[in-house]
């Protein structure tokens, strides 16, 4: 068996080289050429050292593109849907935040409607005004009470029934401030309010600035704010109320983009609303549209 010159049946041209299973070492090898028949069977082996570990170093060498000794991949079992659940969660969080604000939305138009429309109770409210005082009241103490207690706007559902609250007391309030200006100016101020929001609302979605990030800049604006409206107070001049309400629209402009981005979240966006906080959520966007208004109604009531 031992020959230098192949035959007609077969036989090899080189010796393979000897295994040792105790060098762990590394050997050269050339790669062996086997005849069989009347043709050649080469081992596609390149030349180099290799370890008795299957790591062939003269592979690289050579260009290989084969790695050995790599450990697999990892693999985590449900990994390839974490992705599509997430966006799942926060789509579905997304429509229910916008469902219950276009619910909010419709109650309060038409709680104005009726204090535009219906004349006793727009007398009614002429002649009594601690009814706006009271609903103010109502709206401040169900807005801290939202905004502090967790369980209240988590828990179905006292949520719903504080969301509610909340809306038919803003509704009132709303309406009986919008009783002392004509009908046209308020319906000036609802399609405004309307074109502003939803313009914003697709600037939000559509922009890669994380307006997120300015949630410290936002508030000394609402501060510097809050002082000029003292001064307007104090000085009672005209002109100082229509730039107070031109710089409160655009800090409530501000805001709901900000708020907008919250709810959509993102990879863009340094912070994003929990998918559990919906009606927080809802409640932040339903103030900045209501403050919105109210500024415009000033604004126009001013211009007019």
């Amino acid at each position: 068996m031992d020959k230098t010159n192949g035959s007609s049946n077969g036989g090899y041209v080189s010796h393979p080289p000897p295994y040792n299973p105790h060098d762990h070492g590394e050997s050269a090898y050339t790669g062996v050429s086997y005849q069989v028949g009347k043709g050649n069977v080469a081992v596609v082996s390149p030349p180099g050292t290799y370890s008795n570990m299957v790591n062939p170093e003269g592979a690289a060498a050579a260009g290989g593109n084969q790695q050995y000794g790599e450990a697999p991949p990892v693999y985590s079992y449900g990994s390839e849907d974490s992705g599509f659940s997430d966006a799942a969660i926060r789509r579905g969080f997304i429509r229910k935040v916008y469902l219950t604000l276009m619910i909010q939305l419709l109650v309060t138009v038409g709680i104005i409607c009726a204090f535009l429309f219906w004349d006793t109770l727009r007398e009614w409210v002429w002649h009594n005004n601690w009814f706006s005082y009271c609903m103010m009241a109502a709206v401040m103490v169900l807005i801290v009470a939202l905004s502090c207690c967790d369980n209240l706007r988590r828990q179905v559902p006292l949520n719903f029934i504080a969301l509610g609250l909340f809306t038919v007391a803003e509704g009132l309030m709303l309406g009986s401030v919008a009783a002392n200006f004509d009908a046209e100016a308020v319906l000036w101020a609802v399609g405004a309010t309307a074109v502003v929001s939803f313009a914003l609302s697709l600037f939000a979605m559509q922009s890669k600035w994380d307006f997120t990030a300015a949630n410290g800049s936002l508030w000394v604006f609402a501060w510097t704010l809050v002082s000029f409206a003292l001064l307007c107070a104090i000085l009672r001049s005209q002109y100082l109320n229509i730039m107070y309400a031109c710089l409160g629209t655009l800090l409530f402009s501000l805001y709901l983009v900000f708020d907008t981005q919250l709810i959509l979240g993102g990879k863009h966006r340094k912070y994003e609303v929990s998918p559990e906080e919906y009606v927080f959520a809802a409640l932040n966007l339903y103030l900045d549209i209501v403050s919105l208004f109210l500024l415009l109604l000033q604004l126009i009531g001013l211009c007019r």
